[in-house]
């Protein structure tokens, strides 16, 4: 039986999942470091982890026996995926299943904060009534800034502009408008002209640290700033400055360049304390919904890819779905080194010992190359040992038809 190590709760979904299909699952609520996952992924085959778990180079190299991750979440930049992608293990996420959740948590910031709500709520649970319109705002009309229009920042300028909101947003790459939203042609452009800025741009190295002192002194008076997206992409103190100087009127931050481990463990920040900033504790997808969409999208699949070679969405490996037929008897799945003439080796090693091949279908991604072979002959042992002996081969699986996986690790 295949074993899957599940880490950080993800929802409880996904090992009906992987029951169904006779993979036994294991669970550890909180996240491993690099020396306990080395130890505790020992046997499994799967993995499945969040966004604290970071599955570095050295865990990879020391479990040559995983053959698929599944990240419950976004963001992938926790997984050393070149490693990955050189012993052959699948990496998949969930990109869409959680986009409503930032989005909604996103608006309802945007408007407590405009509102001045959080200000409001602190003086009167101090006993203070400070029944004012000061400060306080309507959404409708203002402007908002987007940086990074992918699936988050699309739905929320939709969301947004349905409130009345004008929207302009900046991307690296060149991004289709959704209704009236305004692409800007710099960063810069964008922070001076909106009164609030959004950001929900990916986990890539070149944002790190990407918003600073320069950019919140760039933001109007008086404007509000919020971090949904990656917390390494914010310094922290020029944020406290900024609010402190009374420069920026409000903030909400979901993420941070260090966060604890696990539930319960104690959190410090310097923005701690302060009454016009919104502090979650990295809960923009954490909804009921979300959380069973990403278990149930991760874990099926993980379970296709074991029991049918389909790498749909994979991160990492070239994404091929084969779709078999009557007549396959077995399935050849071989991921291997992108390199001139392999496909051609593997075909006259089949013709050579007489299998006969009913469905092919080859795809490459960097230094990657990925084929499923369906055969519906025989399959010859002397063949599979060519093939696994192959200077080129990573990682060969045999699949007795396309649902019943035996698995051969090159």
């Amino acid at each position: 039986m295949r074993r899957a190590l599940l880490l950080e709760n993800p929802h409880k979904d996904a090992d009906q999942i992987f029951a169904k299909h006779d993979i036994e699952v294991v669970r550890h609520t909180g996240a491993l470091d690099e020396d306990e996952l080395i130890k505790e992924l020992r046997g499994f085959e799967i993995l499945g982890i969040r966004s604290k778990t970071e599955v570095t180079e050295r865990v990879l190299k020391a479990n040559p026996q995983l053959g698929a991750i599944g990240a419950f979440c976004i963001g992938t930049n926790q997984i050393a995926l070149d490693q990955a992608s050189a012993q052959g293990v699948a990496v998949f996420n969930a990109p869409y299943s959680n986009t409503r959740s930032v989005v909604e948590l996103a608006i309802a910031e945007i408007i407590a904060l405009t509102r001045r709500l959080t200000v409001r709520n602190s003086k009167l649970h101090r006993g203070i009534w400070a029944k004012s319109a000061s400060g306080s705002h309507e959404v409708r009309g203002r402007t908002l800034g987007i940086i990074g229009y992918g699936n988050i920042g699309t739905q929320l300028s939709v969301l947004a502009e349905a409130l009345g909101m004008n929207v302009i947003f900046y991307d690296i790459a060149e991004r289709l408008a959704l209704g009236n939203a305004k692409p800007m042609a710099t960063m810069d452009a964008l922070l001076q002209q909106a009164d609030i800025v959004s950001l929900h741009v990916d986990g890539s190295p070149r944002n790190q640290w990407m918003f600073g002192k320069r950019e919140f002194e760039l933001m109007k008076p008086g404007s509000l700033f919020i971090n949904l997206s990656r917390g390494f992409v914010t310094n922290i103190d020029a944020l406290v400055d900024a609010l402190e100087s009374g420069h920026l009127a409000g903030a909400a931050v979901d993420v941070f360049p260090t966060e604890p481990k696990k539930t319960g463990d104690p959190f410090e920040s310097p923005l701690s304390g302060m009454d016009n900033v919104i502090l979650t504790p990295h809960v923009g997808g954490s909804t009921e919904e979300a959380q069973l969409d990403i278990g149930r999208f991760v874990a099926n699949k993980l379970v296709d890819y074991v029991r049918t070679a389909s790498t749909d969405m994979s991160v990492n490996l070239p994404n091929l779905t084969l779709l078999p037929s009557q007549s396959s008897r077995y399935r050849v799945a071989l991921i291997h080194r992108n390199t001139p003439g392999v496909l051609a080796l593997v075909n006259q090693t089949f013709a050579e010992h007489g299998a006969n091949i009913n469905g092919q279908i080859l795809g490459t991604h960097g230094s990657i190359g990925y084929a499923i072979t369906d055969i519906s002959s025989e399959l010859p042992v002397e063949a599979i040992s060519v093939i696994d002996e192959l200077e080129d081969t990573i990682k060969l699986r045999i699949l007795r038809r396309p649902t019943q996986s035996m698995v051969k690790q090159a």
